[in-house]
């Protein structure tokens, strides 16, 4: 094997911690953390940090604070935090958000957001993602970290852009679910795809982000495959609030706009598609007619 041999500590086991584990063990050695550990030796995260020479958050971005503090006292300066949570904590905080908080210029950070369905990479299919960090060198690193498998990295300086345009998205992806469950057809998913990204280029600008980053992979193509995947979970969230389900409507973009509302990051009044898609979320039972209330809006006639 070629290439720079890292120490990685991935914190978190679900699908994506276990798809970084297939792409990361025959390159690199690996220590997997959890918060239940499964039977038997549990692993030491103290002496685990110390060694680490990069830190994947494969968690919740809920658990970013708690966990970004615990470790900051015992990382080296010249190790890499990276995260791959695309959602808002309970503080309305992107991971990225946290990251600079808690660690500042002290510890390079960035984020990895793109195309990387977790059961696709695990089959061996190829990935593409944005790597965003305003830490020199930090891009190199991630290239060398993930050498030799297939994703396709792009670097981009946009962090904080880069990390709300995928929270963004899965709550527009939503909406995409909503509408084949209302049986709309094909037409308006292409309305959807060019209103949301145009939405979300406005919020990531009036946040300070560039508005390039939306329309990169960490924008409009995360948003296509999630919006789109058979097995995308906020597409069949979607589904089933088209059907006027309220139960177990759980994920990331339902946490996102629950966040939306409680702390307003930024005026959520011109976005009509956010608005929508949260008005939707609230009375499922009225998806149907609020779809139709704003397609009626587009078609002028109210």
């Amino acid at each position: 094997m070629g290439g720079k041999r890292y120490r990685v500590l991935i914190l978190g086991h679900g699908e994506m911690g276990q798809a970084m584990e297939f792409w990361l063990r025959p390159r690199h050695e690996v220590a997997i953390w959890q918060r239940q550990p499964a039977p038997g030796a549990p692993l030491d995260l103290a002496s685990a940090t110390t060694d680490a020479d990069v830190v994947l958050f494969c968690v919740p971005a809920l658990a970013h604070f708690e966990l970004a503090t615990r470790l900051k006292p015992g990382l080296r300066r010249e190790t890499l935090c990276v995260s791959i949570a695309k959602g808002l904590d309970d503080a309305g905080r992107t991971a990225a958000q946290v990251f600079h908080e808690v660690f500042d210029d002290d510890i390079a950070y960035g984020v990895l957001y793109g195309p990387m369905i977790s059961e696709e990479i695990r089959a061996g299919h190829p990935a593409f993602a944005e790597f965003a960090s305003r830490h020199p060198g930090a891009f190199e690193r991630a290239q060398q970290m993930f050498a030799g498998v297939p994703l396709a990295l792009h670097g981009n300086g946009d962090v904080f852009g880069a990390s709300w345009c995928a929270v963004l998205k899965n709550a527009y992806a939503i909406l995409f679910g909503v509408a084949d469950g209302l049986g709309l057809g094909d037409n308006l998913r292409g309305y959807l795809a060019v209103g949301a990204v145009r939405e979300i280029e406005a919020i990531v600008t009036a946040l300070g982000g560039s508005a390039a980053t939306p329309w990169s992979l960490a924008g409009l193509g995360d948003l296509i495959t999630t919006a789109t995947s058979p097995g995308s979970h906020h597409h069949a969230l979607g589904m089933k609030l088209a059907r006027g389900e309220s139960v177990a409507i759980e994920g990331e973009g339902v946490h996102t706009l629950k966040m939306l509302y409680a702390h307003r990051p930024f005026r959520i009044e011109p976005y009509p598609l956010l608005r929508l898609a949260h008005d939707i979320l609230v009375t499922p039972a009225r998806a149907g007619a609020l779809m139709q209330t704003h397609l009626d809006q587009l078609y002028h006639r109210v």
